[in-house]
């Protein structure tokens, strides 16, 4: 069961990659920014029907860590999301550049979908605007995958939280807010966009440290101290559980 989550974390990272980084390799001069950040949303959206019951479709580096720290997930596991994750992203991003390079493709963005700074942001700003956004996606997901949170509407949640962050970076940075999205498209990129690579891993990273600090502050009470996980099906039991025990008063 393990394998398989680790196989969906895998292919769900190559089907947000491939397909909504190529919305804007492929046609981001016909489509648009927006249209970009809606296929981002979109894709994230049918993952987490897709794959949610499987892995929880983290598909996202910054996402795993911020379950991680909410004691969703097992340290262990976790490692093996990340995994599966840079492999997917990689292949992603190595389909892209054969598309470009083999297929005679137009790279409409010019460096294979990849992020950076320097021509609308500067660096200090792009880091700033990564974190926060990533801050508010994670935070998003932390949310509405809780305990006392309505059941079949958490996708629905995430996916629109994704497309408006991209509404909000995607002219500035490319809108990372995950590490293995950037990562993928860079090694294929060159080295402009390797050099940069740096920040939108970690910038992510912290903006997951900080969604984990603002958490339980506006969480609902039936996800305070939620006991720790030693895996995700430990997890799924305890929601059920809980769902299960009629509510007092």
């Amino acid at each position: 069961m393990v394998a398989r989550k680790f196989a969906a974390e895998a292919v769900g990272t190559f089907v947000l990659v491939f397909f909504a980084v190529g919305s804007a390799v492929f046609g981001i001069q016909v489509i648009g920014a927006a249209g970009v950040a809606f296929a981002f949303g979109l894709v994230l959206l049918a993952l987490a029907y897709a794959i949610g019951p499987v892995s929880g479709c983290h598909v996202n580096p910054a996402v795993t860590l911020g379950v991680l720290l909410a004691r969703r997930i097992s340290p262990r596991e976790a490692g093996g999301y990340v995994a599966s994750q840079l492999v997917g992203a990689i292949v992603a991003g190595a389909f892209l550049k054969a598309f470009v390079a083999w297929g005679h493709v137009t790279d409409q963005t010019g460096a294979l979908g990849s992020n950076g700074w320097g021509k609308r942001i500067n660096g200090f700003g792009a880091f700033v605007l990564e974190v926060l956004l990533t801050a508010l996606f994670v935070l998003v997901v932390l949310l509405v995958t809780g305990r006392a949170t309505a059941p079949g509407f958490a996708g629905l949640a995430i996916g629109l939280a994704l497309a408006t962050v991209h509404f909000v970076g995607i002219n500035l940075t490319g809108t990372s807010v995950n590490p293995a999205r950037s990562i993928g498209p860079a090694l294929f990129a060159g080295t402009e966009a390797i050099k940069q690579l740096w920040l939108f891993i970690v910038a992510p990273l912290v903006g997951a440290v900080v969604a984990f600090g603002v958490w339980p502050l506006v969480r609902a009470d039936d996800d305070v101290n939620p006991p720790r996980a030693e895996s995700v099906e430990a997890v799924a039991e305890a929601a059920k559980s809980a769902a299960a025990v009629p509510r007092q008063g």
